[in-house]
């Protein structure tokens, strides 16, 4: 089976991803948090994500109403909290503290696509990439348990980072929307990846990633001459890879007049 995802379509206003959109306990991009809410079937608050939310959307705050927050609730304000449960907001308590908010987040929100039938192409986290880097491994694990969990793609964006672990065969990744930066990288993390790979300046050709032997970090895209579309990037890997992209935020991003360019391959959701 070979998987087709647009990485980055999520967060054009043109694109046409159906969301489920997770925040987390970080610092909201408010331009990030405007598209992937108007793409969102289904929206979540991990814990204190709750008091980012409604801080970013001050004056706006009953058009930006959750879904549901789950947590332990020991970082949401109590102020927050109370604004949210008026509202309707349901507050979904999980004390497991064998796994992270976002583990636990995630496991309801696959739940509630399921229990309501949502047609959903993937599932967006916002935030988990910055701060303290304990907790960026910790967004990482929480990829990994995701796997087994749904075959829906789950992305990670916060700042200019975009973080999506690929399941063990192939895969097709759309780069053409524009919103692109100069930066990708294949991580072997959680063990060895065999991996082939096209459309990358430096590609991989049955090679083994490996933690002190091999990592393609600092790796960009295929040149292509002026005007031309970007090619499509192909991964095949026997093992769990996460892949990790730069996003462009200068310019003409994130507003209506943004398209996707013409491509020689359209790599969407499947």
């Amino acid at each position: 089976m070979n998987e087709e995802l647009s990485p980055l379509d999520c967060l054009l206003p043109s694109g046409k991803q159906r969301i489920g959109l997770i925040i987390l306990n970080q610092p909201v991009d408010k331009d990030y948090l405007h598209v992937l809410w108007s793409k969102a079937l289904l929206t979540a608050c991990a814990d204190g994500a709750a008091n980012h939310l409604y801080s970013v959307t001050a004056g706006e705050n009953d058009s930006f109403l959750p879904d549901y927050i789950s947590g332990d609730f020991d970082s949401i304000t109590a102020e927050v909290r109370d604004f949210f449960a008026d509202k309707g907001c349901r507050l979904i308590e999980t004390s497991d503290q064998d796994l992270t908010d976002y583990t636990k987040c995630l496991v309801i929100m696959v739940e509630e696509i399921k229990r309501r039938k949502l047609q959903v192409d993937a599932i967006v986290t916002l935030g988990g990439l910055g701060g303290r880097f304990d907790q960026v491994m910790a967004t990482v694990e929480t990829l990994h348990h995701a796997l087994t969990m749904t075959q829906l793609p789950l992305l990670v964006i916060q700042e200019t980072s975009l973080a999506y672990l690929l399941r063990p065969g192939s895969h097709t990744l759309g780069v053409n929307t524009g919103l692109e930066g100069d930066w990708c990288g294949l991580i072997p993390v959680g063990g060895p990846c065999l991996t082939t790979t096209s459309g990358l300046k430096w590609n991989l050709n049955n090679q083994a990633l490996q933690f002190g032997k091999l990592v393609s970090t600092s790796n960009t895209y295929e040149p292509v001459s002026p005007g031309a579309p970007r090619k499509c990037v192909t991964v095949d890997t026997d093992q769990p890879l996460l892949w990790s992209m730069g996003i462009h935020k200068e310019g003409a991003m994130l507003t209506e007049n943004n398209t996707l360019a013409a491509s020689s391959c359209t790599a969407f959701a499947v």
